[in-house]
Order: C-alpha cells, then structure tokens, then sequence
C-alpha cells in the first residue's frame, strides 16, 4: 500500500508530499466486546435541560428578558447589539438596539463596546426607559457606565426598537482590570442596584474589598427617578453608610469580588448573588443592606488576606460556598416562582460557567438557613446566565448561542442485567492484564503529535470503540464518537528522571460517552501498581518525592493532582469539541504497533473505523485524464523536534496547551484565540493589552513581538503562583516549553508574522 507522509517545511504548516511503501499497523480490526464501563457511578440527576426556541442561534448571549409589555423577549450580546424576537415560534431575531459607537476614523467600523447586563424601568409601559450596563474601552482608560434609552412605547411598532440617540449616561466609573460586575436590577424598592467586581487582575490588588472609598467589590444601589445636584441620580436616604467617613453613599453592600448574576425574590423581595471567587471557593450570597461578604480579607469562609483591615461591618458568610472541583465561575439565578415545576416553587436556581452543573437551594428566611442544597443536573453548557419570564417560568442562557429549560428527567428504564459501574480498573473491560497494562482485544494504542504537558509524565493512550461501531471522521473538525466509546489515557511518573526502573504509575483517566455526553472519571493506581481504584467525585491531591540535583537535598516534592469529575469538564469542552487528542491535526503521524510503525489515520481506516474512507476526503480524481491527486492532511508538529520551524513548534504548542480555553465560548475570559488555525495577527494577543492585571511588568501586553519580557503570554508560564497558565492540570512549569516560546516572541518581527 501507499501512505503518506508530511513534512512541515514552511512558517505555516506548508508540505510536501511523499510515498512510500508501508505495512498497515493492525491487519484487521477485532472488536471490542468486554466493555463494562456502563452508566455513572452517580444517581442519574432529577432534571435535564431541554433546548427551546431551536431555529435561533445567538451571537455570545449574555443577558436576557421578557419584553414588559409581552408576547416577546429581548436578548443582548456581547458585542453590543440588542435584539428581540417573538415568544411564539421565532424564526429570527430582529435588531432591537445598537449601543456601539461608529469609530469616527472609519464610519463602517465600531469602537469596542461590551454589553454586561440590561433591565428594564418598573414603569415601562409609562416611560419607555431601558437601562443598560456596558464597558467602553475607547477612549482609554476603560469605563463601565450605566446609561437609560427611552422606547417609543405609543408607537405599537411590531417588531419594537430602540433608539441609540436616546442615551442618557447616568452613571460611570473606572472599569480597572478585571472583573467587572454589571448586572442591573431594580429592586421592590423601585431603586436601581448594579454590583461592581473589585476591578483587579488578581488577589484584590486594589485592597478594594473592604475600601467603601471607591465603587470597586461593592452593590450598588442608586434612585433614577430623582436626581441630587451634580448627579444624574439620587441617592437613597437609607442608604448604610452615609455617615460613614469616605465612603461612596451609592454603596449597599461590599465585599464581593465579582457578581455575575444576581436577582430579586419576586415574592420576598430578598436579593440572591453569585460570587465568583479567585483560589479556591465561589460564593452564592443573599445579600443584605450594609452587609460585608469579607473579600479580600477571605474568600467565602476562608482566609484569604486576613492581615488586610475589615470595613466598616462585620463580616457575613456566604449562603453556600463551592470549591473549584465542582464550580469555578459561578452563575446566579432567580428562586423559581413559576407553576410548571412545583417541586422548585421557592428554590433558588444557580449554575456554573466551567462546569455546566446546576444547583438549588431551599432556604429558610427567618431561621438564615439552608434547608436542603442539591445538585440538579450536570449540563455541557456554557451557563452565562438565566431568564425570568413574566410568569416567573426560567431560561437558561447558554453563551455559546442557544437557550434551554429545565425539567425533571423522565424515569429510567431499569436495565434486565443491572450494571454496577466499575470500581476497579480491571473491571472496566478495557485490559486484559491490568498490572501490565496490556490493552484488551478491539482496545487501539495511539499516539499524538503535540502532546499536553502533564508536569513530566510518561503518557499511554487507547481509543475503545464498542463492536463493529465506527466513528465519523473529519479533516478539520472533531470527529464523533460512537456511543459507549471510551478514551484511556494513563499517567506515570519517573521518581527518578531519566530512570525507567523509577517510574510508577499515578492514574488512569476515562472520558466516556453516553447518551451524547461525555463524562470524566480517575482511577487512582494503587501502591503495588496491581490495579486502579476509581476516585470519588471531588478528586484528589498527592505528593510524590522526585530526585533532583538541582533541588536542595537532591529532592524535591511533587503534588499530583487528580482531577475532579467537574473538572474534567474545564478543558473537556464543547468550544474545544470535548476530545482534545482524538483530530486530525493529532492523529496524522506514525505510531509504533508492536514492531510495525505506520500512520494512525491509514491504519484506523484500513481496519474499517471510520464511517467513510479517509480517501474520500483528500483524492479527487480528473475525470478526463484518470489522474488522481491528494490535498494534504492537517498535521500539528512536536514542540520538541528541531527539524521543524519554531513558528510551527510554537503555534502547536500554544494550540494544544492554551486554546481549549482561549477559543471563541472557551472558558478563558480574555478576548483572544490561540488556534493554530489562526492567522497570528487575528488571534488578538499582538501588542493588546491583558485584563488580567500587568504582573508588575511596566508595559506589559499579552505578547510583544520581539520581547518576551513584556509578553504575559511568555510569562504566565513561567511562574508557580497565581496567575500561571495553564490554571488547571499543572503544578510544574514546562522549562523546554519556555524556552521555546521566549525564542518563538523574541524572533517575531514588530509587524508579526
């Protein structure tokens, strides 16, 4: 047979082609028939969500609710356009409002602009006011600014719109670094409240948290209806700390670091917040006039600057605090005060943006406690935020464009074999000698091109596909994975480096797919290295000693980290197509089958795995001449092979480590992309500044062709502490890597390439 190969040879995965005669890796495809990794080792969830309105597609959603006069909804998107459509079987969105400005160098093009939240005036249907929140980066510095447009609301206009003329700007501030608030609400009160994030890249930099001198980690609360001399607002005369020396009398609560979401009780009127928080916790917070919820002093109930002064109240906790195995970007809800689920009548719904998962609390007001706390359904959505309708029925607002409802899940069918999920590895079916690690019959080895950096560990991976089913190939985009299927991917690690004889095995990790949803589970090998036993929901921190000359003693400790079965999901995403090594790009290189080295992709479609033939997607055959000719396959390259050019090691790197979540719905908040797909200069990262905080690094930017000193993308790498990249999954920086990626920015030219 004919196999190809590719050789990159340009500054963008440019080749050239060359055929040689080559065995196939696996004569014939065995199937896989002792699988018993079957259901999850969790009760199935009460609810799930099912997707509404399923003719619209959303451009990044971020905020949304019913039209007050009814019969529609409006909806915001990130980029600054409004728009609504109908309630009854909307085929499209109509433009609503525009709060972008045009550049006035250029009349087609618009300033940068960020819609954070809207709401509309209690008197709508009187005075036509809308209220939105939005940053504005242009001129610099960056503002966040509230700003009413008034409706025409006599016209009767079907579908309605808003002129971006009305404006009339009624607050603002510094919008600083980071985390920046936004949700605007009115309260039973008929006052407006906005939260402000404490505006810092990282730790509160600021010491704003407990400063009621600055608008920075405070709830707003403001009267729009009345205005005090020199303000476009009044401020309520029972707001708390009026006489209190320096503070900003718009401030109601403080010590948050950055609501996302919050909400009113239609029926109690009590005020309900998610706090995203920075290390360790998040926080859903039932917030109180003049309530201190302790940041930066600590996060949730923990200490986090204690030594930093507290203001002027005492510090109150959290309602419930989640640690980042389970959440790490909580989103607010509304208490459910709708009729169609009557079990959730006066629940407290909330979700997560990383993890998808959905909570609910019962909650006693006179007593200040929680009566039952429980999680409602683990989704694959990007939870950016809910929607209440008119009759207290919810949304759910998924950033990647679609909306969604809850509801309880239909009785499972008891299975007539019941199936205990596998506590072993040995027991999963997936080796037929698992202290070897010898894969079982129909279990395939596989190999990548740029593999993930896993803080040194020796990695082996298997592609299980359950029977004679097949997989549906793609060239550029993920391929789709029968149900059942299960990726393995085991973890070692040398105690010695260098020294084989050293090495132990640490874990194994499954990514399983049923019923459409892919799923996350650790097997924690044990001391003999016998077997694996699966770990718990909430993972698992370790600490191997590793010999090291270059340490003190000759030694030093190394933390494994196990990861969460919510964690899984951080890099597991659907932006980033849920499996990472299973592409083309990844896939299209040799690998050792016993003695025989041959190419994956040939191999896999030799032995019958993909649903149509490799061929088919590359050779086209000219009808009058018979000639047959290939286009290239995609192929990322080793970070570590110097025979290929350093754009190309640098781009894959980078694509690998960093763009599952700086992707366009990945779970990195900063505005860049890190495909090696992408045109350097569209990826967003040259010369822009970071929103993350500058690290102390005086003109600092997320990468400065020709200077990796003021590159944060170089740095971030290179550091331990808060504020390494990659957040998740590493303990331990990749020294080759950095090195790599210095050389790749210090020989970028100032106009990029």
């Amino acid at each position: 047979m004919r196999s190809m190969f590719l050789v990159a040879v340009g500054s963008w995965f440019s080749v050239t082609i060359a055929f040689a005669e080559a065995p196939f890796g696996i004569p014939q495809r065995t199937p896989w028939v002792t699988s018993r990794v079957i259901g999850s080792p969790e009760p199935p969830s009460p609810y799930q969500t099912v997707r509404v309105y399923e003719q619209l597609k959303l451009d990044r959603p971020l905020d949304m609710a019913p039209w007050p006069l009814g019969g529609r909804w409006v909806v915001s998107e990130e980029s600054g356009q409004l728009h609504t459509f109908a309630n009854a079987k909307p085929e499209r969105t109509e433009p609503f409002l525009d709060v972008r400005r045009r550049n006035p160098r250029d009349p087609q093009a618009f300033e940068s602009c960020r819609v954070w939240s809207f709401t509309f005036h209690p008197k709508f249907a009187e005075n036509g006011y809308l209220y939105v929140c939005y940053a504005d980066s242009k001129p610099q510095p960056s503002r966040t600014r509230i700003a009413r447009y008034t409706v025409d609301v006599k016209n009767g206009k079907t579908p309605p719109t808003c002129n971006p003329d009305t404006e009339f700007i009624v607050l603002e501030w510094l919008a600083g670094e980071d985390h920046f608030g936004g949700c605007v609400k009115f309260g039973a009160d008929g006052y407006l409240y906005c939260p402000v994030g404490d505006g810092s890249g990282y730790a509160d930099g600021n010491s704003s948290g407990q400063d009621l001198s600055d608008f920075q980690a405070s709830m707003l609360r403001i009267d729009v209806d009345h205005q005090d001399k020199g303000r476009a607002y009044a401020i309520p005369k029972d707001n708390p700390f009026l006489t209190v020396a320096n503070a900003r009398p718009e401030i109601y609560a403080f010590g948050m670091r950055n609501i996302w979401r919050m909400s009113f009780d239609r029926a109690t009127g009590d005020l309900w917040a998610g706090d995203v928080g920075q290390d360790l916790w998040d926080m859903v917070l039932r917030v109180e006039k003049g309530g201190n919820y302790g940041w930066s002093v600590t996060e949730g109930t923990h200490p986090f600057r204690p030594e930093r002064p507290v203001g002027p109240a005492p510090i109150s906790p959290p309602v419930i605090e989640h640690d980042h195995s389970e959440a790490r970007s909580i989103t607010g809800g509304f208490v459910y005060r709708g009729t169609r689920q009557q079990e959730l009548i006066g629940t407290y719904l909330y979700g997560d943006f990383d993890t998808g998962k959905i909570w609910g609390i019962e909650y006693d007001r006179a007593a200040k406690k929680v009566l039952r706390h429980r999680e409602l359904v683990d989704t694959a959505l990007r939870i950016v935020g809910f929607a209440e309708d008119l009759d207290g029925e919810l949304l759910i607002i998924d950033y990647t464009g679609t909306l969604h409802q809850l509801v309880p899940r239909p009785p499972i069918a008891a299975s007539p074999v019941p199936q205990e999920f596998p506590r072993l590895l040995s027991q999963t079916g997936l080796f037929a000698n698992t202290k070897n690690h010898e894969p079982a019959a129909g279990v395939i080895p596989y190999s990548v091109n740029s593999p993930l950096w896993s803080d040194g560990a020796h990695k082996e991976r298997f592609i299980a596909v359950p029977g004679d089913n097949q997989v549906e190939y793609h060239p550029t985009d993920a391929w789709k994975f029968p149900e059942g299927s299960v990726l393995v991917k085991t973890f070692a690690l040398d105690l010695e480096p260098g020294n084989a004889q050293s090495r132990r095995r640490l874990e194994t990790r499954l990514l399983h797919i049923e019923q459409d949803h892919w799923r996350g589970y650790t097997y924690v090998w044990k001391e003999d290295q016998s077997d694996a036993e699966l770990l718990d929901a909430r993972g698992a921190n370790k600490t191997f000693v590793v010999k090291d000359a270059t340490a003190p003693g000759g030694q030093r400790e190394q933390v494994w980290h196990f990861p969460s079965r919510s964690e899984c999901t951080l890099c597991h995403t659907m932006p980033a197509k849920f499996v990472l090594g299973l592409n083309t790009p990844q896939m299209n290189r040799d690998h050792k089958y016993g003695t025989v080295q041959a190419n994956q992709l040939d191999t896999l479609d030799h032995i019958g795995m993909f649903t149509k033939r490799v061929s088919d997607y590359y050779d086209r055959k000219d009808a009058a001449t018979g000639k047959v000719t290939s286009s290239p396959r995609e192929r990322l390259v080793d970070p570590h092979d110097a025979m290929a050019t350093i754009n190309d090691r640098a781009r894959s790197y980078l694509h690998v480590n960093c763009a599952d979540c700086h992707i366009r719905w990945g779970g990195g908040n900063a505005l860049f992309q890190l495909q090696y797909t992408l045109p350097l200069e569209a990826t967003g990262t040259i010369n822009t500044l970071a929103t993350h905080g500058d690290f102390g690094i005086p003109g600092a930017k997320i990468l400065v062709p020709g200077d990796a000193e003021k590159s944060l993308l170089w740095h971030r790498m290179r550091i331990t502490e808060r504020g390494r990249m990659p957040h998740v999954g590493s303990n331990v920086v990749d020294r080759p890597a950095v090195e790599l990626i210095k050389k790749w920015i210090s020989e970028l030219k100032s106009e990029s390439r």
